[in-house]
């Protein structure tokens, strides 16, 4: 019993509500106050964010965004380079021993613009070491990745800010 508490899980946290990469960072910092190694990447996402901020000033674990700038307004031939540049990053991060959870945030979003496949993700949950803790966010987690995950959890917007006009925040949404 004891073995089966010490194995590093796959959780996945995906759905159109907003909240998923927050709680990856929370629960980066819960892992992190107790000692444990947290590496988070991010596929896809702009800057600045305050997670970056945060960890150039605390430390508290790595972070590491391969494509720089906004990801929203990049050709699609340099997001799919940067999308598997990063994939094979975190595989090499994954597989090195140097963590003990590890972050993949927007993976899913990465799949579902085609710029990583299903097959590649489903490869990394495969090659995965039993003692990684392994975090996949972002909006349409494809049912393959679901079934094969630990801990899914599902955000759903019921009410957003954005339909009222109010654009994302800084401090509060990136």
């Amino acid at each position: 019993m004891a073995e089966k508490a010490n194995k590093g899980l796959v959780q996945v946290y995906t759905g159109d509500g907003k909240g998923k990469t927050t709680a990856a960072l929370g629960l980066a910092i819960r892992a992190a106050g107790h000692g444990m190694r947290v590496g988070f990447i991010q596929f896809l996402k702009s800057e600045p964010c305050g997670e970056h901020l945060f960890v150039s000033r605390c430390h508290a674990f790595d972070i590491v965004q391969i494509s720089a700038g906004d990801s929203f307004t990049k050709p699609r031939e340099q997001l799919s380079a940067e999308a598997q540049q990063t994939l094979a990053y975190a595989e090499e991060q994954m597989l090195s021993g140097r963590y003990d959870l590890l972050i993949l945030d927007e993976i899913f979003v990465a799949i579902h613009k085609g710029l990583i496949t299903t097959q590649q993700g489903l490869g990394l949950l495969e090659k995965k070491p039993s003692s990684v803790e392994l975090i996949l966010t972002g909006r349409y987690a494809p049912p393959e990745i679901v079934q094969r995950a630990d801990l899914v959890t599902e955000m759903r917007m019921i009410k957003h800010p954005f339909n009222q006009g109010i654009a994302a925040r800084c401090g509060i949404e990136y």
